[in-house]
């Protein structure tokens, strides 16, 4: 038996993310803070595989623009207007979005051209609306599926306080 086979499946260590974040979560009424918890974890826990980790915000003196929140990687996009890009698409759309090509998505936005692939999923507040959305680069083309969107929509469900 390898190390490998040891190893828990990226199902399970978001499942065991969800139970640590929940815990560390409990009780923290600073949005800022949960985010930046979050934004952490996810890219310790995904790292070399999550190039970028974080978060991009709606703007309430700006609700048609993203406003970079807080993330784990190289330096994000300060703005991005909703409906462009993978994540301002994202956000017009209120869906999970997987590209395993970004240079094959109309209208990408490359905030660093060593992204490949990109999974962006919205975060919605108390009521319903958007908040924003977790966005995740991999360096590796293809690298996310429907795990990563279960697992990641898990997570950003966490964040409603």
């Amino acid at each position: 038996m390898n190390a490998e086979d040891c190893s828990p499946s990226r199902s399970e260590t978001y499942d065991t993310l969800a139970l640590e974040l929940a815990s560390i979560l409990d009780g923290e009424t600073s949005m800022m803070a949960r985010l930046a918890s979050t934004a952490c974890l996810l890219a310790q826990a995904f790292q070399p595989r999550f190039f970028w980790t974080g978060f991009y915000l709606i703007d309430p003196a700006r609700p048609q623009e993203l406003v970079v929140g807080p993330y784990q990687g190289t330096l994000g996009c300060l703005r991005i207007p909703v409906g462009k890009g993978v994540c301002g698409a994202a956000a017009k759309q209120g869906r999970t979005i997987l590209v395993p090509d970004v240079h094959a998505f109309p209208g990408h936005i490359a905030c660093d051209s060593r992204s490949q692939s990109e999974i962006v999923v919205p975060v919605f507040d108390r009521h319903g609306a958007l908040y924003g959305v977790i966005d995740v680069d991999s360096t590796e083309p293809d690298a996310f599926d429907q795990t990563d969107a279960a697992g990641l929509e898990q997570i950003a469900a966490l964040l409603v306080i």
